[in-house]
């Protein structure tokens, strides 16, 4: 490529990069820099035990909807919402033994947290089985918006 055609390239692509990062003056004299593009929320939310730590976020008049898969010997606890942005709903029927599910409709702007655990190691009752004292947590915040 020619220099100038270099040149021409990169001015423009620095001018797209700048584009729609300030609002008012430069912000030396009080002028506003405007937030960052936030993510779009979704109507439905589907977790799983991969979501562990994440954060999601969901309309308001939404639903966010879970399953864990456990099993008999590491079962996972029922989980837990926090706050009042999430009002619990009919989740469905549990098959297995071991697996949580559950279901929440988002009926207002804010945060939760949703939480569960389960063993780290199935429980022995056996006489020279290996068992521990660890647990498994899981926790997912939830923005309504």
């Amino acid at each position: 490529m020619r220099r100038t055609t270099v040149t021409a390239v990169t001015a423009t692509a620095l001018l797209l990069v700048s584009c729609g990062t300030h609002s008012g003056d430069d912000g030396a004299r009080g002028g506003t820099v405007s937030p960052p593009p936030t993510a779009a929320c979704a109507t439905n939310v589907q977790l799983s035990a991969a979501d562990d730590g994440h954060t999601v976020c969901v309309t308001k008049g939404g639903q966010v909807r879970l399953t864990l898969d456990g099993t008999r010997e590491r079962p996972w606890r029922p989980v837990t919402a926090t706050g009042s942005v999430l009002r619990a709903t009919n989740a469905g029927i549990v098959v297995l033994p071991g697996d949580a599910t559950a279901a929440y409709d988002a009926v207002a702007t804010g945060t939760a947290k949703l939480t569960s655990s389960r063993p780290l190691c199935p429980e022995s009752t056996s006489p020279g089985r290996v068992s521990c004292m660890g647990i498994q947590e899981w926790t997912v915040t939830v923005r309504v918006r």
